[in-house]
């Protein structure tokens, strides 16, 4: 019998102390529910992602452990690359008495599953009564280490409470996973070695990357160390053992600690199995290791972003979650690599990175931690091969950058078909990859915003200045001349309720924008460093491209503002059909609208899936007034179903923008619920990158204020009714920055040598090198 369910699965207020705000709980056991708990509460350090699946295995649980860059694609024409699921090391099986350990039989007394985002680990305390009405308590813990990035450590404690315990337990390296049923590795060599550590190791069936999994087990009883009976088993593409220690009396308590490894030869220091295994050899256990990985995220995250609300506890959980995901789901180990959209907890999107990385998760590292923001980058600088080859096969020039992208020479990765089309029966054909373009100008969007925050004139001449220019040269090469302008048709903007459309307000601006900002380098190069400027020339023709880019820009189309000052979202949204969206709004599940209508349907609707206009209106803020914010606002705001769950984070900010502190709060809480709220299916494929880093810029961005506009700094604090105060640093030329705002004034601390000028509602000041501004608001 199940656990009696309480109102709320999670508990958001169990921490108190020095964890008060740090822990999120999991206050019964849902079997319908795993994916949620699995995804929400996932561990990883960057390198890899581990799903909180538990130990004892359920029907419904989707485990889940990804290597960060470890691309391949299943043999057969209609996959795409993914990221594989790797052999699984977490797996235990627990006979106790004869009675194997399962919350879904016998009777739960206790159960509590919690993530401590302070010190990133995992734990579960139950109080369970077998079908047979012996009682035992029983704790496990996990995490996966900050501090070596290879490793996985567990540890499990059991206490017979009514009576003696006689213990089985199976414990594996299961290398059958899948991803949803597609197997991405060969068998290789299983082995035990010193009747300790299990190996197995395997390789991906089309990149050829080697994965050398490793696992070793440690008993205590009372404090002392003991080897248990053992025997090891080996099975197809599996290697486990089984342990059978002697009788452990009633009230004593046994712990069995699993250290696990993984290391694979797209690691830069691999070399083989075998010097991973003399590595693997050396980790130590348990608590030593957790002191390591503790102090690593009390150095590297906690004390690097000491972000604090004051106010509302929620909210200040809600971006240390965000913060701790971020710093999950982030490759700051490798420029090889970047952000899944789901970062490393779940199959969804494949691990494929979108411009979700460039719009919503970069801001953060740009102004946060600048060293991983320029590794990030250099992704999109490594990868311009691909982007190439995607201009080509399209036809056009320069770097096209794929709207899902996977490993550097990969190219365009997006899958051909998606969910079936509710009219007619067959699968919806996912146009993103063949004509959703903008992303190309969000990466030099990205590059140039990187640059002001910096400075970083090195990253601009080994990779920022090629990227403005190889995408203008793209942008270039695609306009269509019509009328005596040019155009971009037939493209899919960030609303992807609408496909096939011409001028996508976005897209043309964006575009623009790029080809505007590659007139200003050429010609600043020219002047500062014509060395450059020929190298690069050559490379791309830049002096053909100039001239092209001069005519073309001043010619391109940019949808205006009408006489309701309301910009067009394309050539024909303002003339499609109006219906009810109340009923979809409204509803908990995403997407409710296909349950009605098919995507043909839809795109003639004035139906927007997320932030399109309004994204143009955040992003290029200082190019249209305060009236053509509040127009558009009120005419597609009503119209958005927020369907992306990086839509909701843009209008909370545009509200801040437009003074309505209410709904700005009010889409802020939303947008921090999609993966830390109750809805306990909203999270199952994996959590919201986009989402997660819209999270922190609405609280920097929006209720801090801060913006950069023309290579300046702003800020124009607007703090929720509900906050009594809000503390973030942020890097500006070189500057640390610590800013304080409470209601009634603003502390500005300067901990670099270096001054830092900023404008504060309109004024500039100066905060001077190692010293602190008060300012009243």
């Amino acid at each position: 019998m199940l656990q009696k369910k309480e109102n709320q699965a999670l508990k958001y207020d169990k921490g108190a102390g020095e964890f008060k705000n740090w822990l999120i709980s999991e206050t019964y056991f849902n079997p319908e529910a795993l994916g949620k708990v699995e995804a929400a509460f996932s561990l990883g350090n960057g390198y890899m992602g581990l799903r909180s699946a538990t130990e004892e295995r359920y029907p419904n649980e989707v485990r889940g452990n990804f290597v960060a860059g470890t691309f391949n694609k299943f043999l057969g024409d209609k996959e795409v690359t993914e990221l594989p699921n790797a052999a699984d090391m977490t797996e235990m099986t627990f006979t106790l008495n004869g009675t194997t350990f399962q919350l879904t039989t016998g009777e739960v007394l206790y159960f509590e599953r919690t993530l401590n985002l302070k010190n990133a680990e995992l734990s579960r305390h139950i109080h369970w009564r077998s079908p047979y009405g012996e009682e035992y308590k029983l704790t496990f813990s996990r995490f996966v280490s900050l501090d070596n990035k290879h490793i996985i450590a567990q540890k499990v404690t059991i206490t017979p409470l009514s009576g003696d315990l006689n213990l089985k337990l199976n414990s594996s390296i299961n290398g059958q996973m899948t991803n949803t049923g597609t197997q991405h590795f060969k068998e290789g060599v299983m082995r035990l070695y010193n009747q300790k550590i299990m190996k197995l190791e395997a390789r991906t069936n089309e990149s050829n990357i080697d994965f050398t999994h490793f696992a070793r087990h440690e008993f205590t009883l009372e404090n002392n160390v003991f080897t248990p009976k053992n025997t090891i088993f080996m099975d197809r593409r599996k290697i486990f053992m089984t342990f059978e220690p002697e009788t452990i009396k009633k009230n004593e308590t046994i712990t069995i600690e699993k250290i696990s490894g993984v290391y694979t030869s797209r690691d830069k220091d691999w070399q083989n199995a075998d010097t991973a295994l003399a590595t693997f050899s050396s980790t130590a256990n348990y608590d030593t290791l957790f002191d390591a990985h503790r102090s690593a995220w009390k150095n590297n995250v906690w004390e690097q972003y000491p972000i604090q609300i004051e106010g509302v506890d929620f909210d200040q959980l809600a971006i240390r979650f965000a913060v701790y995901h971020l710093t999950c789901m982030t490759p700051a180990h490798d420029n090889r690599m970047n952000i899944g959209a789901k970062g490393l907890s779940g199959e969804g999107y494949k691990g494929h990175a979108f411009w979700d990385t460039e719009i919503f998760v970069l801001p953060f590292f740009t102004t946060s931690n600048p060293k991983v923001a320029r590794q990030l980058l250099e992704y999109r600088s490594l990868s311009i091969p691909g982007a190439v080859r995607k201009a080509k096969e399209n036809n056009y020039q320069g770097a096209m950058f794929p709207w899902e992208s996977a490993w550097l020479e990969d190219g365009e990765v997006t899958p051909i078909w998606g969910a079936a089309d509710i009219i007619t029966g067959e699968p919806t054909k996912i146009w993103s990859g063949f004509i959703e373009q903008h992303i190309t100008a969000d990466i030099a969007f990205a590059v140039w915003q990187y640059y002001q925050f910096t400075d970083d004139q090195d990253f601009m001449e080994k990779h920022g200045y090629e990227l403005i220019f190889a995408t203008a040269v793209f942008w270039q090469s695609r306009l269509e001349e019509k009328d005596n302008r040019y155009e971009i048709t037939g493209v899919v903007g960030p609303d992807e309720y609408k496909e096939h459309v011409d001028n996508n307000a976005f897209t043309n601006y964006m575009a623009h924008w790029n080809l505007e900002k590659a007139i200003h380098y050429y010609d600043l190069l020219q002047q500062e460093n014509p060395a450059l400027l020929k190298a690069l020339s050559d490379k791309w023709d830049l002096k053909t491209n100039y001239q092209k880019w001069q005519e073309k820009s001043a010619k391109l189309y940019l949808p205006q503002p009408n006489s309701e000052l309301v910009i067009p979202q394309d050539d024909t949204y303002l003339s499609k059909k109006i219906i009810d969206l109340t009923p979809y709004k409204a509803a908990s599940q995403v997407g409710a609208l296909f349950l009605d209508y098919n995507l043909d349907q839809v795109n003639d609707m004035q139906i927007t899936k997320q932030a399109d206009v309004m994204i143009l209106l955040y992003l290029l803020e200082n190019e249209f007034s305060p009236e053509v914010k509040q127009a558009n606002w009120d005419y597609y705001e009503p119209k958005t179903l927020h369907d992306s769950s990086l839509s909701r984070a843009t209008h909370s900010i545009l509200a801040s923008d437009l003074g309505d502190k209410d709904l700005a709060y009010s889409m802020f809480e939303k947008a921090s619920r999609i993966d830390l709220g109750q809805n306990m299916k909203s999270s199952d494929a994996g959590i919201h990158s986009a989402s997660i880093g819209g999270i922190w810029q609405v609280v920097v961005n929006g209720f801090g204020g801060v913006r950069m506009l023309d290579g300046k700094l702003y800020l124009h604090p607007q703090l929720p009714e509900k906050w009594t105060g809000l503390k973030f640093p942020i890097y500006w030329k070189g500057s640390r920055l610590l800013v304080h705002i409470t209601k009634n004034a603003l502390e500005i601390s300067n901990l670099s040598n270096k001054d830092a000028l900023l404008t504060l509602h309109g004024n500039e000041i100066t905060i001077l090198a190692n010293s602190t501004t008060l300012t009243t608001i």
